[in-house]
């Protein structure tokens, strides 16, 4: 399998790695992008839908093309998140652990500046950062990028939101003769802006726009709610999911904070990310969701770049994005490796001409989701509500005496019977009896 990769170019350093890794068989960007990327000259775009495998695409050619034996910056790879940053960093570092010399540095805003200033004072040959750090670092004269032969801007179309002016601060530092290697996974305009003015007039594209197609893997659904009903459905959808893990996403932080506080308050397994947390918050959350000890993500589109996790099943578009690009961006945190997945839109009923439009344009053939029952909502409801209950810690500091004498009260009864009066109780304080019980006529006791 490894003739595969050394088939494109690669050496055998590299190919014995990547099998050590268990990586044995290109996929298809890496098949056409390493050998242009290690061959040619020209400035370069690869075009391809996320979690393919970009960055072993652009990674693995750039590493063996290093000179080791220079002192200077060689390479600049520039991610849009913290965490498309770390993950970046920390595939190159898996990559060349067999390459001797090779130093990468990881310069991503959201934490201490000081020890990444230390680390630049040694020799580096790859810097991975993010443009805000990045540019801190050019005006404080700590990094230096005269010397800079590969460029590379990472989920450009992303990018373009963090970019903003700060681009231009980038490239005036860098040589002019430079290499510039663009990824992304479709060519908005923005995008087309930073090819006609980053780019030279010599640029390969390899790779197909993902503009009108969506990841074949993902089934789509839609449901359609009033915004009173719009947390119950979710919820709902969610206990159906029970053990699986999911990414459920928001248009703002505060809406972020909002729901993430609720799914707490109903006991769902859950963590929130978004670009206002600290990096040591967002590195924490995203640990315990990568090692499944949290189930629910809830996070807006830019905090969500980077996370490449196997096992999310479901994505949940709680607020139908302004670009429909990040539609397709949003789908594409699940079904990965291989795996099938679900994306589910929660709409309300002036957004249903705006995810039609999303499929014709995109291709995408879209089910309509049965929305629950009032009944099954409050059954659901109900299930919550116990689930507090046997969540809840005991409170210690109870009096012996008043807890003998509540259990006095409850002493005679089976669980059984317990379990009942408590959900009747339930029930009659919430106003649910009618709603959730048979009504079937109880049948009086003849008289003797």
């Amino acid at each position: 399998m490894t003739k595969q990769f050394s088939a494109l170019g690669l050496s055998s350093t590299l190919t014995n790695t990547l099998v050590s890794l268990g990586i044995t068989e290109p996929t298809e960007i890496q098949t056409q992008a390493i050998p242009v990327i290690l061959n040619q000259t020209d400035d370069f775009v690869g075009l391809a839908n996320t979690g393919t495998g970009k960055t072993a695409a652009f990674g693995l050619p750039l590493l063996q093309l290093v000179d080791t034996s220079s002192k200077f910056i060689q390479v600049v790879v520039l991610a849009p998140t913290r965490e498309l940053g770390k993950q970046i960093h920390s595939n190159l570092m898996e990559f060349s652990a067999d390459i001797s010399e090779l130093s990468i540095a990881e310069i991503c805003g959201g934490t201490p500046v000081k020890p990444q200033i230390e680390l630049l004072e040694n020799t580096t040959h790859v810097v991975v950062a993010t443009p805000g750090r990045l540019i801190d670092l050019i005006q404080r004269g700590k990094i230096d990028v005269s010397q800079v032969k590969y460029f590379v801007l990472d989920e450009a179309d992303e990018m373009v939101l963090s970019l903003k002016e700060g681009l231009d601060k980038i490239v005036d530092v860098m040589p002019k003769q430079k290499r510039t290697l663009l990824f992304s996974a479709t060519l908005p305009g923005s995008v087309k802006q930073l090819v006609q003015n980053y780019l030279s007039k010599h640029v390969t594209q390899i790779g197909t726009e993902t503009t009108n197609t969506a990841h074949k893997d993902v089934a789509h659904h839609y449901v359609v709610v009033e915004p009173i009903e719009k947390l119950n459905v979710l919820l709902h959808f969610l206990a159906s999911k029970e053990g699986e893990q999911g990414i459920i996403f928001c248009k703002t932080k505060a809406a972020v904070n909002k729901l993430a506080k609720n799914l707490a308050i109903n006991k769902i397994s859950s963590g929130a990310i978004h670009g206002s947390l600290t990096q040591g918050i967002r590195d924490r959350i995203m640990e315990q969701f990568r090692e499944g000890y949290i189930n629910t993500l809830v996070a807006t589109d830019v905090a969500a770049r980077g996370i490449d996790i196997k096992n999310v099943s479901y994505v949940v578009h709680y607020h139908l994005p302004d670009a429909m690009e990040t539609y397709i961006h949003r789908s594409g945190r699940t079904a990965r490796a291989g795996a099938k997945g679900m994306s589910l839109a929660v709409l309300q009923a002036d957004e249903i001409e705006k995810i039609k439009f999303l499929g014709e344009e995109y291709e995408i053939d879209l089910h309509t989701y049965a929305k629950p029952t009032a009944v099954s909502i409050e059954e659901n409801n109900t299930i919550l509500w116990a689930k507090k209950i046997f969540k809840t810690k005991p409170n210690r500091g109870v009096s012996q005496d008043v807890k003998a004498a509540v259990k006095d009260v409850f002493h005679h009864l089976t669980k059984e019977e317990l379990v009942d009066k408590i959900l009747a109780n339930y029930l009659l304080e919430n106003n649910k009896t009618d709603l959730l019980t048979t009504n079937k006529p109880i049948k009086k006791k003849k008289q003797q």
